[in-house]
């Protein structure tokens, strides 16, 4: 399992024309479920996310986290994230999760999130999706939990 996490000034979902969901400051988190990802996978990133500190202090250090600022998670479903560019110039995504089983855990993940809790809010599972950010910094970082054994 993936998260490309960035940290925003502001972020939203737009699905046919239609903004579905916007946060203020925060993070939009960009999850990739892989095959043989499970709960312990969606925990551990759910967990990872919520306590990083990639936001400024006072003396303007990145040493507070999405909770401490009060801000909000934007997740978005991107099964790309899984794709493999390491043979030619197109993309494998055989590492990809089937959508039935991928939606499972995306929604647990925001469910892991809500719990912490944080306000949360998604984009539409398997939509074609326009996703407008500021990044903040810009600030952007890669978390992966592998299925441990």
């Amino acid at each position: 399992m993936r998260a490309l996490v960035q940290r925003v000034s502001e972020a939203k979902v737009v699905v046919g024309g239609q903004e579905v969901s916007a946060v203020g400051r925060g993070l939009l988190v960009f999850l990739g479920v892989e095959k043989g990802d499970g709960r312990a996978e969606a925990e551990y990133l759910a967990r990872k996310v919520s306590n990083l500190r990639i936001f400024e202090d006072s003396v303007g250090k990145m040493n507070i986290s999405v909770q401490d600022v009060k801000g909000s998670v934007l997740v978005v479903s991107q099964f790309t994230l899984a794709g493999d560019t390491g043979r030619g110039n197109r993309p494998g995504f055989e590492n990809a999760a089937l959508p039935e089983d991928a939606k499972v855990l995306y929604e647990y993940f925001t469910t892991c999130l809500r719990q912490v809790p944080l306000p949360v809010q998604t984009g539409i599972f398997q939509a074609e999706m326009k996703v407008h950010l500021i990044n903040d910094g810009p600030a952007t970082f890669l978390l992966e939990k592998r299925q441990e054994g």
